[in-house]
């Protein structure tokens, strides 16, 4: 092999370059061994039934960080992962064989080996690589094993787990791995006469703690390196001793070892298989982090990447970096900072005895530089910079499922990219590319691809609003296989997923809700087999808090129809029929309830309220300012719906007056009656009066008052001096041994109130009786009101408002005061 004559980490045999996964020391260390050793072959650790894969590494659409996925055919959610980044040896091994021409391949144990033999180990996901303190990084997949795998050899030491880095930085005398390895390998000279040196150390001190700790805790890792070791006689009969073989340093010293073929044969004999299919994914610096559970992890991979982009004056082109995202969050930074932070990392880099400046030291003098002692802004530089939400790219001929390929296209079509940075996207969906957008994060949603989360939308809440949370992650490219046994594309895999779960549903709420997911998504083809279902359920179904449970999504669905055009008929005549059920059975369901089922079907009867208001406003009223422009009314429910909300009236006037329902439920029924005009003022003083008088037991008055001004009601009591009256003079006349029991209730009930709220509460009732409210006097017996309209104080608001709403000029009097004249 060329260029090997003296080098201390080259001998005869193949070139063994024992690596960490994720580093550019070792990255750089690889290519500067592979331009003296100039091999014949490649060999690197990661799946073989990749090989073909390899070319698209050379693609100009190709940007790492990518992986390699691997997925069994017919369960796709058992999959596994081999990530690789700019700085990642492999991918440098790789990039090195297909610019010079030379075959590249891998050579660890085949993914239809690895899937299968994970079987057995629970839930998760696989990652390829090897770092310690696990150097198999093997994360269980789900399912359950065909067969087991043979028994692998018992260690030749003491079965433990070890952490080789760890305990080489230990002997070092340091206290930190990462520390340690930064100034052994990261931190290398560039230029060095003997590019094998750093491998020979490192396989020398893997042969060290191997012969000390065995396989130290991973005996599958003998399955796996006689199978490597199998590949790598395999090309040295082809191209001799022209082999380089990339892997992580660990397995160095197996791989050199002389052991028969026939005893490697007898280890991989009997593995069990599952059927495969590999391609590359995008991958995130964030994924490639320790702190996202990733057994070859790094704790910066944003760092390394910078390290190995820049290796001419790496300090002073992350100062720079770091003074740019501050900017870009506002806060000052000149060039002096960034001076004074390279000076202060280099200091700190002398006097702790490093040969370069680490991360340690350039955190250190960002915090004292430019945060002036505070963790909170360096914070966002460890999230944006340290780690990083860099997303890779695969090119478009990278073998994809069919349903992966349909969803890069809708991609394409609505301008909607994958990024690894969560962002809020904003939806006006009487615009066909935002309602095209919507379709496709609702259909992925029911797929169970959560690329987007929906949020509650700022300064709107019209029906033709949506605003999303997005957030691409790798992992998302797995659930896209998992999907792709429903369809070829996205919208025939979410119908015929929407179909599946509907047959399915365990509780007729989850059948409404699915048919509410169902509009959004706007699947037609699907809401038939849903709207079947749900009648056959709410038939079936005679309980009334499941059926005013699936009332209200029933409802909203009516709105999401009318805002998309669709056609909501069949879901309005169920929900109507279903709203009637609600009418007949809520009352005599409300009879002897105890506390906590009290306040549970309170919460239905405020949820009935709202989706019969609704219902009522889609039986010919449209829907106002909500509904998109254009869009027309609302379906009508059908004869024999047209006054649902008469009929729930009447539902809420018997609740009010049966002494056997809640207190909780009979003062919500007076407080919505009350809201809707069908009860006046006066009457609902007099309900109260008699539910807060001396004959009834203060926890049942006290119940009644939180369902009467619980939810919003403070400001009822603010604006109704008979009703705070009536409150305050009941409390007044509790008895002292009750209440201590009526105590935690209104405590409840008025710490939900807003404080200002509760401050205007409180002044009028410590005012009392007979006390004076700006010129007005006090009604006798009523805290904090006046007789009569105060028509003095209410003109001193009227210019105020003429102003905001613009209806007067604003001009200057001469005495710095603007004032408004009438137009």
């Amino acid at each position: 092999m060329a260029g090997t004559e003296g080098g201390g980490g080259r001998g005869a045999g193949p070139l063994l370059l024992g690596v960490r996964h994720h580093g550019p020391g070792s990255a750089r260390a690889v290519r500067a061994a592979l331009d003296a050793a100039q091999p014949r072959v490649v060999l690197i650790e990661g799946p073989p039934e990749a090989d073909a894969l390899i070319p698209l590494a050379a693609d100009e659409d190709m940007r790492p960080p990518v992986a390699l996925l691997a997925h069994a055919v017919d369960e796709p959610g058992r999959s596994a992962f081999w990530p690789l980044a700019e700085f990642s040896p492999e991918w440098v091994a790789i990039r090195w064989a297909l610019e010079h021409e030379v075959p590249a391949r891998f050579i660890d144990l085949p993914a239809t080996h690895t899937l299968a033999w994970e079987k057995d180990d629970g839930e998760g996901e696989l990652t390829g690589e090897e770092q310690p303190p696990d150097p198999t990084d093997e994360t269980p997949t789900a399912g359950t094993p065909s067969s087991e795998p043979p028994s692998a050899p018992e260690p030749s030491g003491p079965d433990l787990r070890v952490d080789p880095l760890a305990v080489l930085a230990e002997t070092a005398g340091y206290d930190d791995p990462e520390r340690w390895w930064e100034d052994v390998v990261e931190h290398r000279g560039a230029g060095e006469r003997d590019a094998f040196a750093p491998f020979t150390a490192l396989e020398e001190a893997m042969g060290a703690l191997r012969e000390t700790y065995g396989v130290g805790g991973h005996e599958r890792d003998l399955v796996r390196e006689a199978y490597m070791r199998l590949q790598v006689r395999a090309a040295q009969r082809e191209f001799e001793d022209d082999v380089a073989v990339v892997c992580g340093a660990w397995h160095v010293p197996a791989l050199r070892q002389k052991a028969g073929v026939a005893a490697d044969r007898a280890l991989l004999k009997g593995l069990p298989k599952v059927k495969t299919d590999l391609t590359w994914v995008p991958w995130t610096h964030r994924r490639l982090s320790r702190a996202s559970g990733y057994g070859a992890g790094i704790d910066s991979p944003g760092w390394y990447g910078h390290l190995f982009s820049a290796p001419d004056r790496p300090v002073e082109r992350w100062m720079t970096k770091v003074a740019g995202l501050f900017r870009e969050e506002d806060r000052i930074v000149s060039p002096a900072h960034v001076i004074e932070a390279v000076r202060l990392a280099e200091t700190l880099a002398v006097m702790r005895g490093r040969p370069l400046p680490g991360l340690g030291e350039t955190t250190d003098a960002v915090r004292a530089v430019m945060c002036e002692g505070s963790d909170v802004p360096l914070a966002l530089v460890h999230d944006r910079l340290v780690v990083g939400d860099v997303l890779g790219e695969v090119p478009p001929g990278a073998p994809a499922v069919p349903l992966q390929r349909d969803l890069d296209r809708l991609q394409r079509k609505l301008r909607i990219k994958p990024e690894a940075l969560e962002r809020e996207l904003e939806l006006d969906l009487r615009k066909e590319t935002d309602a095209g957008r919507s379709r496709l994060l609702h259909r992925l949603r029911l797929l169970r691809i959560e690329w987007g989360e929906p949020v509650a939308s700022r300064g709107s809440t019209g029906t033709f609003r949506e605003t999303w949370r997005l957030r691409w992650e790798p992992e998302l490219a797995v659930r896209v296989a998992e999907a792709g046994v429903w369809g070829t594309t996205v919208l025939a895999a979410a119908t015929a997923k929407a179909e599946g779960d509907a047959i399915g549903a365990q509780s007729l709420a989850d059948v409404t809700a699915l048919a509410e997911r169902c509009l959004l998504a706007e699947l037609p083809d699907a809401l038939p087999v849903v709207m079947k279902v749900l009648a056959d359920r709410a038939a079936l179904d005679t309980d009334v808090g499941h059926l005013a449970q699936a009332l209200p999504a029933l409802v909203r669905s009516l709105r999401y129809g009318d805002v998309r055009g669709t056609d909501t008929g069949a879901l309005t005549e169920v929900a109507a029929g279903l709203a009637e059920r609600v009418f007949v059975g809520l009352p005599p369901a409300c009879a002897a309830l105890d506390a906590d089922a009290a306040e549970e079907m309170r919460r239905h009867v405020d949820a009935v309220h709202g989706a019969v208001a609704l219902l009522g406003d889609a039986s010919g009223h449209g829907h106002g300012d909500t509904s998109a422009p254009g869009q027309g009314d609302g379906p009508g429910p059908g004869p024999g719906h047209g006054d649902l909300r008469g009929r729930w009236r009447v539902v809420l006037r018997t609740l009010s007056a049966r002494d056997t329902v809640p207190g909780v439920i009979r003062g919500r029924a007076v407080r919505l009656l009350l809201d809707e005009g069908e009860l006046g003022p006066d009457e609902a003083a007099r309900l109260m009066g008699l539910v807060l008088s001396p004959g009834t037991p203060p926890a049942d008055a006290a119940a009644w008052i939180e369902g009467f001004v619980g939810g919003g009601g403070g400001l009822l009591l603010v604006h109704d001096e008979r009703l705070l009256g009536l409150v305050d003079e009941w409390l007044t006349r509790v008895p002292a041994e009750a209440f201590t029991d009526v105590l935690p209730l209104l405590r409840r009930t008025f710490s939900s109130y807003e404080p200002g709220v509760r401050r205007t509460l409180g002044e009028l009732v410590r005012r009392g009786p007979g006390k004076q409210v700006g010129t007005a006097a006090t009604a006798a017996g009523i805290p904090g009101f006046g007789a009569e309209l105060d028509a003095g104080r209410a003109d001193a608001v009227v210019p105020v408002l003429r102003l905001l709403l613009g209806l007067d000029d604003v001009v200057d009097n001469g005495d710095n005061e603007l004032v408004g004249v009438a137009g």
